[in-house]
């Protein structure tokens, strides 16, 4: 396993060996020794399914109170992911990475607790699998509006085929939004 930061602090690329054959392939979706070993160690406290149609975007989702450390990966299909630091003390304040996700591509994105997360589903029938370091908790929970002209997040999905659900669409501009110390 290797664990590789991003441009943005705290934000980290967990790559794990995809070993394959006629068969198909193998991977260890999570070790929590070799995070460990990488400097990561979290509780997690709840694992999330969900499978989307696509062009599905989810988020731009955080929980305010009993925030969330999130561990993703893609189990079928593809997604466009991505991460917006809301901590108003980083150096990377209201930026963004998106990356995408593939299924058997060995790669999980880990999001400490201070992010806004979201993804676009960019194959039919993808299945998004995420660990989290606390339950949901519905009484902190907030959305960033997915097309807020501010973080200039380069979609792959045209605004007019985007599929949301009704809380993704009333979600609230950056300028408005609840941010972390």
């Amino acid at each position: 396993m290797r664990v590789n930061e991003t441009s943005i602090p705290g934000l980290l690329i967990v790559q794990v060996p995809v070993f394959r054959d006629e068969r198909g392939y193998f991977q260890e979706a999570y070790r929590r020794e070799s995070l460990q070993e990488a400097g990561v160690d979290i509780d997690w406290r709840q694992d999330n399914l969900s499978v989307s149609a696509r062009n599905v975007i989810r988020g731009l989702h955080y929980q305010i109170a009993r925030p969330q450390a999130k561990l993703v990966q893609v189990v079928h299909g593809a997604v466009f992911d991505v991460a917006v630091d809301l901590r108003k003390s980083s150096p990377t304040f209201g930026q963004h990475l998106g990356i995408e996700l593939k299924a058997g591509d060995g790669r999980a994105l880990l999001i400490p607790i201070g992010f806004a997360h979201g993804f676009a589903a960019l194959e039919p029938a993808t299945t998004f699998l995420y660990k989290v370091s606390d339950s949901h908790y519905p009484e902190g929970e907030r959305t960033i509006l997915w097309n807020d002209p501010q973080l200039q997040i380069s979609w792959p999905i045209q605004p007019e085929d985007a599929i949301l659900s009704e809380k993704d669409r009333r979600g609230t501009l950056f300028r408005s939004a609840d941010l972390f110390s």
